[in-house]
């Protein structure tokens, strides 16, 4: 397997992709792979000139010891180069793969994250439960202590979300001010305490700004997949119970049908 090949295949690739031009790591891959194709063209230029050496050396034989030696070490040299740069390449595309997945804000996997990991579930018929989850008027928030405040509290919330105590498999921030958990294998009994001990942790936490004391509250939408049930039917019922929950006065857990 040519994996040098690949590896430029796939770091010319990231470097083409529009959706990666903005993104903070690609200059420093830039450079690292331009660094990388300097390394190869001095390589090429000391095997041209290691060929011409092996004309003259027939007629300076007496030399030749020495000036192999020489070689030898400078190509060892840019192997050791090669192998820093690889594990900097494999450092860089396990980070640029977890931003991929993951929340910058928060740190809890993404979106994109939560659906994969709920399609796979369901795929392999497993029992789960999930939850919806809205932060109670979070616009409030921003609009009375500002976006840092309300960034603030997203992390607080993430943090509490995630806690062992709650059971979940997975936590997602679904968007803006919103979350996914996810409990495969466990009683639906067993997920509704499970949101009720995450719902009052919630609104046990406080935030202190600028003198004021902020607190957090948050609505869950409850839903146990039923036989046959895709992800999109799944998430459309959770996402009924978690409204019905802010219809009927927020801060609770409300059980899909």
């Amino acid at each position: 397997m040519n994996v040098t090949g690949d590896s430029e295949k796939r770091i010319e690739s990231l470097l083409a992709d529009p959706a990666y031009a903005d993104h903070p790591l690609r200059e420093p891959l830039a450079q690292l792979y331009r660094q990388f194709q300097d390394q190869l063209r001095q390589l090429d230029r000391i095997t041209r000139i290691s060929d011409r050496y092996q004309d003259a050396a027939r007629s300076e034989a007496s030399s030749l010891g020495e000036r192999l030696s020489k070689q030898l070490r400078q190509v060892e040299k840019i192997a050791r180069i090669s192998d820093r740069y690889q594990s900097m390449l494999r450092e860089l595309n396990e980070r640029l793969e977890h931003e991929s997945t993951h929340d910058a804000l928060t740190g809890l996997a993404n979106r994109r994250l939560g659906l994969a990991r709920l399609a796979a579930l369901i795929a392999a018929e497993q029992a789960v439960s999930i939850a919806l989850i809205d932060v109670d008027n979070f616009k409030r928030i921003n609009d009375a202590f500002g976006h840092e405040a309300g960034d603030r509290a997203l992390v607080g919330v993430a943090r509490t979300l995630r806690d062992p105590l709650g059971g979940a498999d997975l936590v997602a921030r679904w968007g803006g001010e919103e979350f996914l958990l996810i409990w495969p294998q466990i009683e639906l009994a067993t997920a509704i305490q499970h949101a009720h001990a995450l719902r009052q942790a919630v609104g046990a936490c406080t935030l202190g700004i600028d003198g004021s004391v902020l607190r957090c509250s948050a609505s869950f939408g409850l839903a146990q997949r039923h036989d046959g049930e895709g992800v999109d039917e799944l998430l459309r019922r959770a996402d009924a119970a978690l409204y019905a929950a802010k219809e009927a006065g927020r801060d609770r857990v409300m059980l899909a049908r």
